[in-house]
């Protein structure tokens, strides 16, 4: 199987970023520095700043920064999600090091989408919403990240490495935390509006008001999007040619929050997301491979996405200070998932239609407490009930059969401390206990983290924790190919990495990070069997490379690359070992280069390169690495107005996202924002 050229691994070794640096990357407290008095309207960033100072949330449990963590969190804000022209959170992943977000289903907006972190499939990644938990139990075990239309995200944090001991089961990977648009700042009211068409029929219209009468602030917006996505391909394996049909996808979503402030020292605040998305389902072109000899072309296939989310939290400072905040948050999430097959497309299919209903309801309770300058503590208790039922109907005979109708509840307990030992030298530690049904009595979890700043440009970070996740009720009771295995042990993992973050003044910041994961009884599909089954020990090792740097006043650029190799150490098939886990052994590498200004002329060019990548445990199939270019503008028109476009694909590259699933060639958007 090819990888990169060696002489691009050694020098992207050395050279790789999360996301360009400049005025779409700069959260509210980036420090500008103009060239002089008389020129503010020509901006230089201090990159190391604009970095390691975005605030995060997802590595702590509570307000912090890149800065302090001992894990590389990766950022990406609202201002690249919209540079980016990023539509669903899966699209706004996709520059990021560390994580392969394409979709598994195909490359078209909406199909299924995939989130492997080192090496970990979707999974064993944990999907959270403003820090609680929404991943799906009853089905495939992750969220659908193509269900979510960016319209309401203000910011997505992505923390490779085990995050078992702050949020439980399934962040045996890694976490994704997508923080939801925030209210006004200052009293007032602010709407703001697009209007979007592309390639394949593509159109897209979104408004978002938001308000602030000083005590209470609010937020209201509605987006859809629609796109035939019939675009012609190509697909070398099997020598085929066609254009993509039944492929359509309608999205109708609505936010909603309302906070206010009970007095000067507690704050309450509702929260609704409603998501759904109406997608054809086009199906496959058969290919040689196991993976793809079922796959079938459909005119008719189809599946609704219904989720309701709902949260809400309130929030009280305890003593007279700012250093103890304490946090009651209940949640209710409603998922309905319905996928008709109305006509046989092979000897081995029957029309049917498959429904998963699940409901969720949790809460947490936490406490954040800086109890002495140097020193902190966050504790507290989560607890979630999940309520999945599966079923299938047969069409032809009307007989309806359940594959799971099962109540569970998962409760953790928590603690973590951090201390600055000195101004130079922090450490941290966690612990977490477990209880969940699903799995054989309660599991403990803990991590050890340290950062050392060597000199002030130098800083060396290190972290280790123990994680796990139990099986889904889809996972015991496998329904696609009738092969259920209903004795699936629990996922249990190491994770270790260690890096170092090196300023290069103040136009750059360079990242380098090792891992290692080790994982014990992962739970993978055999291609053999048609089954989920357990392979006894999975290493992933891997490097992270990123660096961001400021050519020149008003160009930025970034690049990076993800060096990974995760492999099965032991199985019970002795032919498997030493070899690579399908679907998530590609290396990636990703390089930017934007232009702003300063006046709000924005242009970037992106540009993603994947290795080839192994689809069976055996090793003697792969899908083709691909190298896409993409082109990105914003053109201002007026102070209210915008000009937005974007060409992907620029040489309409043909590959595969999966086997006989095209990814999507050269396409065109345009449309237009305003802000009042």
């Amino acid at each position: 199987m090819s990888k990169f050229p060696v002489s691009l691994t050694l020098l992207f070794f050395l050279l790789a970023a999360p996301a360009w640096a400049g005025e779409t990357a700069r959260p509210d407290n980036f420090e500008l520095l103009t060239q002089s008095p008389e020129i503010d309207d020509v901006i230089r960033i201090n990159v190391v700043e604009s970095i390691l100072d975005q605030p995060v949330y997802s590595p702590f449990r509570r307000e912090g920064t890149v800065r302090e963590a001992t894990q590389p969190v990766y950022v990406i804000n609202r201002e690249q999600i919209e540079a980016q022209g990023a539509r669903t959170v899966d699209e706004a992943l996709l520059y990021l090091p560390g994580i392969l977000s394409e979709g598994t289903a195909g490359g078209q907006l909406g199909a299924q989408s995939g989130q492997f972190i080192r090496g970990s499939s979707t999974a064993q990644t944990l999907i959270l919403l403003d820090g609680r938990p929404i991943n799906e139990i009853g089905a495939a075990g992750g969220f659908d990240l193509s269900n979510f239309t960016t319209d309401a995200v203000e910011q997505i944090e992505v923390l490779p490495g085990g995050g078992s001991v702050l949020y439980g089961s399934n962040a045996i990977g890694g976490v994704i935390n997508i923080i939801t648009r925030r209210p006004l700042a200052e009293a007032g009211i602010e709407t703001t509006a697009s209007f979007d068409i592309g390639s394949f029929g593509y159109n897209n219209q979104t408004v978002q008001v938001r308000g602030n009468t000083g005590t209470i602030d609010w937020r209201l917006g509605y987006n859809r999007t629609d796109a035939d996505n019939d675009f012609p391909f190509s697909l070398n394996t099997v020598d085929f040619e066609g254009d993509r049909t039944n492929a359509e996808v309608l999205y109708n979503n609505f936010n909603f929050q309302l906070a206010a402030d009970l007095g000067e020292r507690n704050r309450v605040s509702l929260g609704a997301l409603y998501l759904t998305k109406n997608l054809n389902v086009p199906g496959g072109v058969p290919t040689p491979d196991g993976f793809g000899a079922f796959n079938t072309l459909t005119e008719d296939d189809n599946q609704y996405t219904e989720n309701l989310l709902l949260d809400l939290t309130y929030e009280s400072r305890l003593g007279q200070g700012d250093d103890s905040l304490l946090t009651a948050r209940l949640f209710g999430d409603f998922l309905d998932l319905t996928f008709n097959d109305p006509v046989a497309d092979s000897n081995f299919d029957t029309p049917s239609e498959d429904r998963i209903d699940q409901v969720s309801l949790g809460g947490q309770l936490q406490h954040a407490w800086q109890f002495a300058d140097n020193q902190n503590i966050t504790y507290g208790i989560d607890y979630r009930n999940v309520q999945a039922e599966n079923e299938t109907t047969n069409l032809l005979t009307g007989i309806t059969a359940d594959a799971y109708d099962e109540n569970i509840n998962q409760t953790g307990i928590f603690a973590r401390y951090q201390a600055n030992i000195t101004s130079r030298f922090g450490v941290n530690a966690g612990i977490r206990q477990d209880f969940n049904d699903l799995a054989d009595g309660s599991f403990t979890s803990f991590n050890l983290g340290t950062r050392v700043a060597l000199t002030d440009a130098t800083s060396l970070r290190a972290n280790f924790a123990r994680n796990f996740r139990v099986p889904t009720l889809s996972d015991l009771f496998l329904t696609t190919f009738n092969t259920n295995n209903p004795d699936l042990e629990p996922e249990t993992g190491i994770s270790f990495d260690v890096g170092v973050d090196q300023q290069l003044g103040d136009r750059g910041l360079l990242r380098v990070t090792f891992y290692r994961n080790e994982i014990n009884d992962a739970i993978n599909f055999n291609s053999d069997s048609f089954r989920l089954e357990n392979i006894d020990r999975v290493e992933s090792i891997g490097i992270e490379t990123e660096l961001n740097y400021q050519v020149f006043d008003g160009v930025f650029a970034f690049a990076n690359y993800t060096w990974n190799r995760p492999e099965i150490r032991e199985s019970d098939n002795p032919d498997n070992r030493g070899n690579s886990l399908p679907f998530i052994n590609a290396d990636s590498f990703n390089l930017g280069l934007a232009y702003e200004p300063g006046d709000g002329l924005y242009a970037a060019l992106f540009l993603r390169s994947l290795s080839d990548t192994f689809v069976d445990r055996g090793n003697l199939e792969s899908l083709d690495g691909r190298t896409t270019l993409d082109l990105k503008l914003r053109v201002p028109l007026s102070n209210t107005w915008a000009l937005n476009a974007s060409m992907d694909n620029i040489f309409d590259e043909q590959f595969e996202e999966f086997p006989g699933f095209p990814g999507v060639g050269r396409s065109l958007q345009v449309g237009v924002k305003g802000t009042f």
